[in-house]
């Protein structure tokens, strides 16, 4: 029996309707085009805006603003659901939800009142700005520039690596106000992509997960008025890192996703196919490695769900996070791989999702803290945790 249940029983009746609801709009609405959309290296706009529709981008959204007001949790067990069918399309559509959450959180209010009832109904699709061409993990070496002038800042730079560049209209951005200041001088902007100085790049061609949209754009002159601050030099770091422990617990759990629906596609194939007079699943050799694979989805729900509950409750969330990303990535790439395996060389076709969840796992093993960052962090906390000066 999955894990799932342990997490669900402790949602509110509300927050397992919206869970049942991601579940059933994905069976309807990715799931029958996730392949089609990787073939086609295309971003699925039309989609993610049938998603906004169905209020799968306002779950955490408060409910001053327009949305549900329901826990980490919940958001985090849906996009579980979404990521079964194809983990793009999960990220894509998870990362506009934190753009809509964060915006109506820390804009000012006469551009949120402008911009946000567009965010909610998919009309303009948000993005974070923090990736550059040079800059990865190494969020205090940020490169674009935000220098003040009459009335607002004057931003220069690029961004790269970016999910939902292809199409976002509003863009979470940090820029650095004065390199003197390292991680201080670091503000944030909401950049809209109609104002002039706004250059949009190529959407990136990968070999998976082109639902992503990832990309990049860059700043060339362009004028953020003081409303579009949404963090001053000196905050934007911190608000910056607030947010990362959440976004490693669902990435944890959109892995969690796609092992269970590789080990589910795996077992049906081996339970029907016959090898050598007998179903392939009665060999040991292949039943093993399953075996293995449905025991590490045990372990890393353990870990995610953990992480979930000690976010909403406030608690420290940093180890345990990471505990999580690193375990669920790192294992998500192997396990499915194994699934893979399982199925010889039919479990490469196109008509079953495993291909496309191994490259999905390859991408979260990036994604908010590499799997080498998430040993730093881990490694970082080693004496606190066993009571020892640092």
């Amino acid at each position: 029996m999955y894990l799932k249940p342990m997490l669900d029983e402790v949602l509110t009746a509300e927050e397992r309707a919206v869970v049942a609801r991601a579940k059933a709009f994905a069976e309807a609405h990715v799931a029958p085009n996730a392949a089609r959309w990787e073939w086609e290296r295309r971003y699925p706009l039309e989609t993610i805006e049938a998603a906004c529709a169905a209020g799968l981008n306002t779950i955490e959204l408060a409910k001053q603003h327009g949305g549900q007001g329901l826990s980490f949790s919940c958001k985090l067990r849906a996009f579980e659901e979404i990521a079964r069918h194809d983990f793009a399309f999960a990220f894509a559509l998870i990362n506009h939800h934190n753009a809509c959450t964060r915006f109506a959180r820390d804009g000012q209010p006469g551009q949120v009142a402008r911009l946000l009832p567009r965010m909610i109904a998919g009309d303009l699709i948000g993005c974070a700005g923090l990736s550059e061409p040079g800059v990865g993990s190494d969020f205090g070496g940020l490169e674009m520039s935000a220098v003040r002038v009459e009335g607002g800042w004057k931003l220069n730079g690029a961004k790269a690596w970016i999910t939902n560049a292809a199409v976002a209209g509003l863009s979470v951005a940090y820029a650095q106000t004065d390199k003197s200041q390292g991680y201080r001088g670091i503000a944030c902007f909401a950049i809209e992509a109609d104002r002039p100085g706004f250059e949009r790049d190529k959407p990136f061609e990968l070999h998976g997960g082109h639902a992503i949209g990832v990309g990049g754009f860059r700043l060339v002159d362009y004028f953020a008025p003081d409303e579009a601050v949404l963090h001053e030099p000196g905050k934007a770091f911190k608000a910056a890192l607030a947010g990362i422990n959440g976004a490693r617990a669902y990435v944890a759990a959109m892995c969690c996703g796609m092992l269970q629906a590789s080990l589910e596609t795996a077992v049906r194939y081996t339970q029907q196919r016959q090898t050598f007079g007998r179903p392939v699943l009665d060999h040991q050799g292949v039943r093993w490695k399953l075996v293995d694979a449905a025991t590490d989805l045990e372990a890393a729900r353990l870990l995610t769900y953990r992480a979930a509950r000690l976010i909403d409750e406030g608690a420290d969330a940093v180890l345990p996070a990471a505990y999580a990303k690193k375990f669920a990535t790192d294992m998500a790439v192997n396990r499915i791989a194994d699934c893979i395996q399982a199925m010889g060389a039919n479990g490469l076709r196109a008509e079953y999702p495993l291909a496309r969840h191994l490259a999905g796992a390859k991408i979260a093993a990036y994604t908010d803290g590499s799997i080498e960052m998430m040993n730093e962090r881990i490694g970082a906390g080693l004496p606190a945790v066993f009571g020892l000066p640092a």
